[in-house]
This record gives C-alpha cells, structure tokens and sequence, in this order.
C-alpha cells in the first residue's frame, strides 16, 4: 500500500548532515529515492551507504548551492540517474549569529548566497521541470527566524529566511495549481547549523541549543508534508522544542 512517498524521486540539498540527512534516511526508509547534495563528499557517502544498507536507494552528488551553473546540472543528473524528479527540497543553509554593529559583511554575503539565493537557485532548477509534468513538490527549509526577527545578532540570518518564506507563499500563489510548495520553519534543532557562529554570540548560540530537538523530527514533517494526496499542499509547518520561547 503507497504511502504517498513510496518511489518519489526526492532531491535534498544540504544532505550530508542534520535535517538534510535525517530526512534522507527517513524518506528512502518509506521508499523515496533519495539524492543527496552537498560540499562535503564523504558526509554525502555516509549517508548514502546507510541507507543502502537499509535496503533503501540512494545516490551522493556533489554540490555548492552558491554555484548557479552546478544547482542548474544537479536536476537533469538526478533525472538521468533515476528517471525523474518529484520532491525539491532546499535544505542547504548558514547561520552565523553576529550583531550588526560589528558588520561583517562577509557573513552577510554568505547567508545571503547560500540561505536565499541557494533556494532560489533550486526553484529555478526544479521548476521548469515541475510546469512541464504538471507536477512536483518544492519544500524551502526557512526558520522560525523568518517568521519572528531574531535580535540581537540574528538580524541578516532573519532577514534572508523571511525571504525564503516570503518567496515559498508566493511561489506557491503563482504556480500552486499544478505545484505543491512547502515552508519549514524549525527552532532550535540539533545540526551542525549551530557551528556557523564563530564570533562573539557563539557561547550565547551554544547555550541557546541546548533546549534542540533532534534533527529527525524536523524530517517527520517533511515526510508529512509529502506523504498528502496530491490535492492537498502543506503550505507551511512550524516546529520547535516545547520549551523554546522564540
């Protein structure tokens, strides 16, 4: 019996660690096929191999979302290896927690590379892909941070996952009829994310994360997300630690 993930073609960027990953494993465990990309090689292999020890199927690429030309090749790569492509799901991201005032730009620019300008490189790989079969699913892991500012020192990291909620309502008003568009918004999960801090805040982000779930429960609701029936899109999901305030 399908479970509405069963043989789903799913594309993760960011999969070689945390949410990324656990939503690998979790997907090809109920029978996606499951590609993964990142940088780091050797953490995209661990997975991979995992989950074909699991029985399930898998395949590594490598992949810098800040690069337009390698995000614009990783989709017809994923569709020539496994016939298809039915899930996007924009995971890759950056989250150096810094104030303002002590403007680093170069901080500034790579969030704004790889958080919202990776994603939009994704949609702009996936989507044409999506309209021409009339169907497909785009899920953009966002933050809570991009529905509540979060200040001091999460200002820009704020700024570029509001764009990323703002641009998956959108995209969803525009092409919802024939595509499934989805926002994550998680709170403090436990990733490698947290280690983007290396200034200042970063004993105060540590801190912070000690309240984290794990990153595998982020991964059960983009399984929920995707397992609906095709005339129902998860438009977005909120989750946190029961404790975190923010």
């Amino acid at each position: 019996m399908s479970n509405g993930i069963e043989n789903k073609v799913v594309l993760i960027t960011g999969g070689g660690t945390g949410i990324g990953a656990e939503a690998a494993r979790l997907l090809a465990a109920r029978g996606a096929k499951v590609a993964v990309a990142a940088r780091r090689r050797e953490k995209l292999d661990e997975v991979v191999a995992e989950i074909a020890s699991q029985g399930g199927q898998a395949r590594a690429y490598a992949l810098d979302v800040t690069d337009k030309t390698q995000v614009e090749a990783v989709v017809p790569a994923v569709v020539a290896d496994f016939g298809k492509l039915d899930v996007l799901i924009n995971n890759a991201g950056l989250m150096p927690i810094r104030p303002m005032s002590e403007v680093n730009t170069d901080e500034w620019d790579a969030m704004i590379d790889v958080n919202l300008k990776g994603t939009l490189y994704g949609i702009a790989a996936a989507l044409p892909r999506f309209m021409a079969q009339e169907s497909g699913h785009i899920i953009n892991v966002s933050s809570v941070a991009g529905i509540k500012v979060f200040a001091p020192g999460g200002t820009v990291y704020s700024g570029t996952k509001f764009a990323v909620s703002a641009i998956s309502e959108g995209l969803r008003q525009e092409v919802g009829h024939k595509i499934r568009v989805t926002s994550i918004e998680p709170g403090a999960v436990d990733s490698d994310l947290k280690h983007s801090t290396s200034g200042t805040a970063q004993e105060t982000v540590l801190d912070f994360y000690k309240q984290a779930i794990p990153a595998a429960s982020v991964a059960r609701a983009i399984a929920f997300a995707i397992e609906q029936p095709e005339d129902v899109d998860i438009n977005e999901i909120v989750i946190r630690p029961t404790r975190q305030v923010f």
